[in-house]
């Protein structure tokens, strides 16, 4: 008779330890990422700056009463106090009402971006994985011409000439915006996924579902679709807070969004004339967008190892 003390190597299929076994070794790829991820501090620390700039986004009116538009020339410039915590800026409008008003555009701006980039890169990219040939020569040649155009050139150019067609719209600026950042960035997620999708393409389950007659729409869809947006997911994360930055740029350049619109780029745009007297003026708005994108890196570096195999302990 076995000792039920002595732990034996092989445990039975009945036990309740070989059921966890079997339950932990049949947990999806996507499933086994998200365990790991709630136990990293970075991804904690990450998604909590995250969640605070959404809600922040989502109900400015929240955490201030004031109009971030109404300004009062007699304050123009003033340092923070106690009645502007964050000051006024040159036209006199509290710096703390449009530092938080500003969160809304930035982050919209961003992910917006994101989705265009993400969704035109990985469906070229799937594409010319997929189906090889002359057609993945011409995709990626036409990747490898918008790639070596530099960003803020090739930005310059196409918002200097598409502006005036869009006029002062709100939404038209920041569509074009939104647009020429896709236009011009998508090129990093097609060739990420082209080379996930070269790798499935050969692998045994797409063979088997081509020699069981599957079509191509749903080899794509059902099985080299789930088995190929992890690193175009990881990618997407850090391109988020990148799109972000980028758009405070284009908007620092003169090119991007300009006022009306309330975002930190056009802020720190217009405090670049008044950085030895009034420092405030950048500080705020620029330390917000910092902590934005670093959260938005760190968010990306925990998915990364999280979806890495080699890189968890």
């Amino acid at each position: 008779m076995t000792d039920p003390t002595v732990a034996s190597a092989d445990k039975p299929v009945g036990t309740p330890e070989a059921a966890g076994a079997t339950v932990t070794r049949s947990r999806s790829l996507g499933a086994d990422a998200w365990y790991d991820l709630r136990r990293r501090p970075l991804f904690i620390v990450a998604t909590t700056l995250i969640t605070a700039l959404i809600v922040l986004s989502l109900f400015p009116q929240l955490f201030t009463s004031v109009d971030p538009t109404v300004g009062d020339l007699s304050r123009a410039r003033q340092g923070p106090s106690t009645e502007a915590w964050f000051g006024y800026d040159n036209l006199g409008r509290d710096v703390y009402a449009r530092t938080i008003y500003g969160t809304r555009v930035s982050i919209v701006v961003g992910i917006l971006a994101t989705t265009l980039v993400v969704l035109f890169g990985a469906v070229m990219g799937l594409i010319a994985g997929f189906v090889g040939g002359w057609l993945d020569s011409l995709l990626a040649r036409i990747a490898d011409v918008f790639f070596g155009v530099p960003f803020v050139l090739g930005a310059i150019v196409v918002l200097s000439t598409f502006r005036q067609s869009v006029g002062q719209s709100v939404v038209g600026i920041s569509g074009l915006v939104i647009g020429t950042i896709g236009l011009l960035s998508w090129p990093i997620t097609m060739r990420i996924m082209r080379s996930a999708a070269i790798a499935a393409r050969n692998q045994d389950y797409v063979k088997a579902a081509r020699a069981l007659g599957a079509g191509p729409w749903r080899i794509i869809v059902r099985h080299m679709l789930p088995n190929t947006i992890a690193p175009v997911m990881v990618y997407a994360t850090i391109a988020l807070g990148a799109f972000i930055g980028a758009e405070a740029t284009l908007s620092f350049l003169g090119v991007g969004l300009r006022d009306p619109v309330v975002s930190w780029g056009v802020m720190i745009s217009e405090a670049q004339s008044y950085l030895r007297t009034s420092p405030h003026l950048l500080l705020f708005p620029g330390g917000f967008l910092v902590v934005t994108v670093l959260a938005f890196v760190l968010l990306g570096d925990a998915v990364r190892d999280a979806f890495d195999p080699k890189g968890r302990s």
